[in-house]
């Protein structure tokens, strides 16, 4: 596993505007597309020529809330809006993690992380490397978490294994707190605010890559 290496403190600014519209603009990527198939819904349930279609149009209404709703709660989590939690039961981190993104993407989980107490830096940790890790998996696959602690560090790693992962290079980047210089910025921001929260912290990330198989770490203090 190979460290991914700090960048100058002046490359990543997580309270700067331009991070903080990055963040937004991604996070408004991940819930625009329920929220259109609420409203679409709802366009059904009001047009009179469309009324055969009316129990379609409650499913896709239903889905799509729960969607919703299981995003904002996985984002209030992994963002740190929730900050009024000193420390998360990694039994609630699974289902955040299954629910807020396995639940609506081709890979699945496998979570090998003992139930406990986890203080924020390693509960936002976790979710974030969660979220990464199946977004390394375009074609599908399987992503395990574990998380151990020894010596009063949190060790945190997520293992995908599948055809063709891979991480974009702008997450690479996101990883090793460069600046985004090219690419898309919603899977940069990710990247670059798992490792500031991470270095903040006092830890560091780390990434391996291989064939069909992206390795990716993190230790906090516990």
């Amino acid at each position: 596993m190979t460290e991914a290496a700090p960048a100058p403190p002046a490359a990543v600014d997580v309270n700067g505007p331009d991070f903080a519209a990055l963040l937004a603009a991604r996070l408004c990527h991940d819930f625009i597309s329920p929220t259109s198939a609420i409203v679409s819904g709802l366009d059904l349930l009001e047009d009179p020529t469309a009324q055969d279609m009316r129990e379609d149009a409650m499913g896709l209404i239903t889905s799509s809330a729960r969607k919703l709703a299981d995003l904002l709660q996985f984002s209030r989590v992994a963002y740190g809006a929730s900050a009024s939690a000193e420390s998360f039961d990694s039994r609630e981190l699974h289902k955040l993690a299954e629910q807020g993104v396995f639940a609506h993407v081709r890979p699945s989980l496998v979570w090998d992380i003992e139930p406990a107490a986890l203080n924020k830096a390693s509960a936002r940790t976790i979710l974030n490397i969660a979220q990464l890790a199946a977004s390394a998996l375009p074609a599908g696959g399987v992503a395990t978490l574990r998380a151990v602690t020894v010596d009063g560090r949190m060790a945190i790693t997520a293992d995908s294994l599948g055809p063709r992962a891979r991480l974009r290079p702008e997450v690479l980047a996101g990883l090793k707190g460069e600046p985004l210089t090219e690419g898309l910025g919603g899977p940069w921001v990710q990247a670059a605010y798992l490792h500031a929260l991470v270095r903040a912290a006092g830890g560091q990330v780390g990434v391996e890559l291989g064939e069909d198989r992206v390795s990716l770490a993190a230790w906090v203090p516990a």
